[in-house]
């Protein structure tokens, strides 16, 4: 019995979907890994690992430097994505489960949206910036009565990490056009190098034989799937499959998380979570259907 081809659209797809998978573990895997590494070291251990593997498969291959007026773009996305954002995270999900930062962080295509409106002269509808200000209501809400009424410091880093990602992914959007996406990532990483690897140095646990076998995992996991691969199987699904089309898929990411955060964290999902988070993805599908042109949504 033969099976027909996929298409290319479905192949982009299903692309999509194994990168929402791979970011969707992000957050429970980081929360693994601050239970026993310092947060600065899981960041600068995470990019320069990373790193490291991008520089050999870009020697690898051979490819030549990004043009020289490219190098300003790379250097804000390498800070924003490549450190403000993965340290901020790590901070925050010392003191919040990655459920709770799944709900915060579903936001994010939308505040990634907002700023390629700025950085692209876009004039979307006024429905736009209505959806927008009614997602950043609805986590804030939600972050309010997680937190007893009151905003938590965990809640206020993850904003942070929101919009530093929003600023990084937003360029790095802009960037694919003029290279391939895994070369934007790749590049980002390499150029992150001569602070990750001095930072990592030095941050590097004095007794490594004391840090279980789990964490130590998830900084694996977390430094080469979710900082790297992870966006090699999403920028080809948006090639191969559409932006607009395959962008939808990361509506499913904060019910990966959370399925990831129940079986790896042992964290209780409650019905007041899900609902939030069908509530930002309701309000996300909404938004990136009233822009006038459509960019990459941001994974985590």
């Amino acid at each position: 019995m033969s099976f027909p081809l996929l298409s290319r659209e479905h192949l982009g797809l299903l692309l999509g979907l194994i990168g929402v998978i791979i970011f969707g573990g992000t957050l429970p895997a980081t929360r693994i890994g601050v239970s026993a590494i310092d947060p600065f070291a899981l960041t600068a251990l995470r990019t320069a690992i990373a790193g490291l593997c991008a520089l050999a498969l870009l020697v690898i291959l051979r490819r030549p430097l990004p043009p020289r007026r490219l190098w300003p773009q790379l250097a804000l996305v390498m800070c924003c994505i490549a450190v403000v954002f993965p340290f901020l995270m790590a901070v925050a999900l010392k003191t919040v489960g990655a459920s709770h930062g799944s709900v915060v962080l579903g936001i994010l295509p939308l505040a990634t949206a907002c700023v390629a409106v700025v950085i692209t002269h876009e004039r979307p509808k006024p429905l736009f910036w209505i959806a927008s200000l009614a997602g950043a209501a609805i986590v804030i809400a939600f972050a309010l009565r997680q937190g007893g009424g009151a905003l938590s410091a965990g809640d206020w880093l993850l904003f942070g990490a929101v919009a530093a990602s929003a600023i990084g992914y937003g360029f790095s959007g802009r960037l694919t056009a003029k290279m391939p996406g895994w070369e934007v990532i790749s590049w980002v990483l390499v150029m992150a190098l001569p602070i990750s690897l001095p930072a990592a140095a030095w941050t590097l646990p004095a007794d490594l034989t004391a840090i279980p076998l789990k964490p130590w995992l998830a900084l694996l996991y977390v430094a080469v799937f979710s900082q790297w691969i992870g966006f090699f199987a999403w920028n080809a699904g948006m090639a191969m499959g559409g932006i607009a089309r395959v962008s939808q898929v990361q509506l499913l990411q904060p019910f990966v998380t959370f399925g990831f955060a129940a079986m790896f964290n042992d964290e209780a999902i409650t019905w007041q979570i899900v609902l939030f988070a069908a509530a930002v993805v309701a309000i996300v599908a909404i938004s990136s259907r009233t822009r006038a042109r459509r960019l990459p949504v941001a994974p985590v």
